[in-house]
């Protein structure tokens, strides 16, 4: 169900900064660069089929975004590269969409990567996506492996001047897309503990493999969901240090906000892990009670067996010296004991509530 963070190997013997299309496991659509610039008076945003037609942005006095959705035109990313002075390195490990959510410091710009999230309400899975932001002094540019975000709030927001962002930097619009990442990964924890519980419900009437095994795909999300949460703590917490220059103290604080929101993130998760390891302890325990049960039914159908069995192998002995084959009734008084032992164990049996 959910998509696992795989090492590609695809760069393994190429030189440092080599740049090379990442694995796509779907069809592969056209690059989309969409430019928004704004200030405290306005906001433009436009769709940008040439990159030149954003290099403007650089001394741009207005707060630019540039948003780029694809990252299979190879040429398009190196033009942006140089005109930007973004350094190979960086180009490279935004196109690697295997990286671990981190943070870099550069003379000019921060290198951020972080995980997309969202549910996917159709296949009831989580769709990861890796996002990289260069965030500079007046501009943040940011790198999407498909079109599709979390980011049509702050678009609201820029365009309708709602909040403080058209009044903060490119810092602030940094924090703005962060704490809109974070904010949707509440929605999973959310999904996934509807669908533990009606799991703990079934898993308490009547415990089945099949149930193990969602159990076991729940664990594994978990983790992954973890790798992506667990290393974004450290980022944010790097970034609302405020040690870097492009940074401003206002946007500290709100940064501070977000590293609460991974935290509770991050609690929730963990939550989630010791619950689903308890419940299945509890399916163990179940099916191991279910096979004592089994095995004590079985136990007790033995020992009532075992005098009859005694009984009847004395009388198939074929000696002809027996006094009780001679009788007219030995063959009913035989079954009159037996029956009897029999009806006495299960008598006793019950008693000691043994069945």
């Amino acid at each position: 169900m959910f998509e696992s963070f795989r090492t590609k190997g695809h760069n393994a013997g190429l030189p440092p900064g080599t740049l090379v299309c990442p694995e796509s496991s779907g069809p592969v659509g056209p690059v989309k660069i969409t430019l928004i610039d704004y200030n405290k008076q306005g906001y433009t945003e436009k769709e940008i089929k040439r990159i030149e037609d954003c290099f403007q942005a650089k001394d741009s006095k207005t707060v630019s975004w540039i948003n780029i959705d694809g990252l299979n035109d190879i040429e398009m990313i190196e033009k942006l590269g140089e005109h930007f002075g973004i350094h190979p390195l960086i180009l490279e490990d935004v196109l690697n969409t295997a990286q671990r959510p981190k943070i870099d410091e550069y003379e000019d710009y921060l290198f951020i990567v972080l995980r997309m999230l969202k549910y996917n309400e159709e296949t009831e899975s989580v769709d990861s996506e890796q996002v990289s932001l260069i965030t500079g002094k007046n501009i943040v540019i940011s790198f999407q492996e498909r079109p599709g975000d979390v980011f049509g709030p702050i678009r609201d927001r820029i365009s309708k001047g709602k909040g403080r962002i058209r009044e903060g930097g490119a810092d602030y619009l940094a924090y703005a897309l962060i704490d809109a990442i974070v904010d949707n990964y509440f929605i999973i924890p959310e999904k996934y503990g509807e669908i533990i519980e009606n799991i703990e419900d079934m898993l308490i009437r009547e415990p089945t493999p099949e149930i193990f095994q969602s159990l076991h795909n729940l664990k594994r999300e978990m983790i992954f969901l973890r790798k992506a949460v667990w290393p974004l703590r450290e980022v944010i917490s790097t970034m609302a240090r405020g040690e870097s220059k492009l940074i401003h103290k206002t946007t500290v604080l709100y940064l501070r906000d977000v590293y609460g929101h991974t935290i509770q993130v991050m609690d929730s998760v963990e939550s989630f892990r010791d619950l689903l390891s308890g419940m299945v302890d509890m399916y163990m325990s179940s099916m191991s009670n279910r096979m004592n049960e089994v095995m004590k039914v079985l136990t007790v159908i033995a020992t009532i067996f075992i005098p009859l069995t005694f009984i009847v192998g004395i009388y198939g002995m074929n000696f002809n010296y027996m006094p009780e084959l001679g009788w007219k009734w030995a063959y009913f008084a035989v079954w009159g004991v037996m029956i009897s032992i029999a009806c006495a164990m299960v008598f006793y049996f019950r008693k000691r509530r043994w069945m």
